[in-house]
């Protein structure tokens, strides 16, 4: 099944990710109330998700840990992470997220995707869905 643009959220082309899409954000604690950011990077890259510090705090989301993250250019950097429901294509999933700071880009990273159950269609820059889930 495709997702339409509609629920892509206008998807652009970028030489650091794959598209952009619409994200939902939802805590654990306070469900219900969804937050959307628009123009996430879809990056199969980042193995995990990158959503504003702000907002994640905002919404009474948790600093669970702190991990070590290698950047492109070499660098290593530590953020904070955190736990959430997040909603794209129409489908959602409770995954890490990390605190990004300032300056960070919002990305959707691959385990977001996987567990949305979702494979990445690079030419048409969309999610489709990835069939039946192996045991």
């Amino acid at each position: 099944m495709m997702m339409g643009s509609a629920q892509r959220g206008g998807n652009m082309a970028d030489d650091m990710g794959i598209f952009r899409t619409r994200v939902g954000i939802e805590s654990h604690t306070e469900r219900g109330t969804v937050r959307f950011v628009d123009n996430v990077m879809v990056d199969t890259g980042s193995e995990m998700t990158w959503l504003p510090e702000s907002l994640l705090e905002s919404m009474g989301i948790r600093r669970e840990q702190v991990v070590r993250f290698r950047m492109a250019d070499g660098n290593v950097i530590m953020r904070d992470t955190g736990y959430a429901i997040l909603h794209a294509g129409g489908a959602k999933v409770s995954d890490d997220v990390v605190f990004a700071l300032p300056g960070d880009l919002p990305l959707l990273g691959a385990r977001t995707i996987e567990g949305l159950n979702f494979k990445v269609d690079l030419a048409n820059q969309e999610f489709v869905a990835a069939g039946p889930m192996p045991v």
